[in-house]
């Protein structure tokens, strides 16, 4: 019986353009490792991720909105899903590698605060004389050291790297984490903007005109119209909108971040969030031993703030205010 794993990166000569990453081309992993029988490198990144620890807290990490009343408001992981979605149609439409896209997008925010980017911030100014907290720094950190008991994931280079470089890019991305780095972007502006009309925190003619001419009134309709201009103006490995639709674009995201991202409406209670995370890594600084196990390795070799500061990036948003009302908050008691 022929090897799957060895026909499958046959066939990717066939469907992978030639500006695309091949498997067998991949710069490989950390650690060397036997390749398996069925599945490529990138595949293999992607069942990695997908049943690692922090891919699962995803579930229960704040997109945008802290504490949402409702199910349907998007959470980290949906986030997640939709920008692997989009990114996957891209590839597939560039013939590029849609399994290493997949990889990178299902990776790119697994080292995500608690409470979306205000969580961000707050450990960023915690680290801020260790040389900060970048969300995209520690999702590389989350699948090269912190997975498996410290072991990390082992990925390969490419998908590492399109992890690393999601939020700004560097000149040497493959076009796969372009891909994802511009979906990353499309998704959440549009998301966020279906959320923020949900709450009643906008209507759809808050959203400036040129943004409804060009990109439609509904979330899909949105979607679509920007993925397919950057699918027709895509060309020679260089991923692009066409001018129209960038200048549209800028619009509409700055539009997102004077009227969502900073609304008092819907931060007003990220003001908050400063005195919960710094309330826990004050005092798991000063009782280390109060971390978990898997933490004691991050303490001898990198340090205590280090491990704390690894330990509240991986918290959910419930689990860090359940902690830190199990902290600082009195239990009520009655007298027998």
């Amino acid at each position: 019986m022929s090897c799957p794993r060895i026909e499958r990166e046959k066939m990717e000569h066939l469907f992978i353009g030639p500006y695309g990453t091949l498997s067998e081309n991949s710069r490989g992993r950390l650690v060397l490792e036997e390749e398996c029988e069925l599945r490529t490198c990138f595949q293999r990144d992607t069942d990695r991720i997908t049943h690692s620890k922090a891919f699962r807290r995803l579930k229960h990490k704040t997109q945008v909105f802290l504490q949402p009343e409702g199910d349907h408001y998007r959470t980290r992981l949906t986030h997640t899903l939709e920008v692997t979605r989009l990114a996957r149609t891209v590839a597939r439409a560039l013939q590029l590698n849609e399994d290493l896209a997949e990889a990178i997008g299902l990776g790119h925010d697994l080292g995500h605060t608690p409470f979306g980017h205000a969580g961000e911030r707050a450990l960023n100014r915690i680290l801020e004389d260790a040389g900060g907290f970048k969300h995209y720094e520690q999702s590389l950190r989350v699948v090269d050291t912190l997975e498996r008991d410290g072991r990390g994931l082992n990925l390969c280079y490419e998908t590492r790297m399109g992890i690393l470089n999601h939020t700004h890019g560097k000149p040497d991305d493959t076009p796969e984490a372009t891909a994802v780095r511009l979906c990353d972007r499309i998704a959440y502006v549009n998301h966020d903007l279906d959320d923020a009309i949900r709450a009643g925190i906008l209507s759809i003619d808050d959203v400036p005109t040129p943004v409804r001419r060009m990109c439609g009134n509904r979330n899909s309709e949105r979607i679509n119209s920007i993925i397919t201009d950057l699918v027709a103006n895509s060309h020679d490995g260089i991923l692009q909108l066409s001018a129209p639709m960038q200048e549209v674009f800028d619009l509409f995201h700055t539009f997102m971040y004077s009227d969502v991202y900073t609304n008092p409406r819907a931060k007003g209670e990220e003001n908050k969030v400063d005195g919960i995370l710094y309330g826990l890594y004050t005092w798991y600084s000063a009782h280390p031993d109060a971390l978990p196990e898997d933490y004691r390795g991050v303490i001898e070799n990198e340090g205590i703030q280090r491990a704390v500061v690894d330990y509240i990036s991986g918290m959910t948003d419930g689990y860090a205010m359940e902690k830190y009302s199990e902290l600082y908050i009195p239990f009520a008691w009655t007298v027998k």
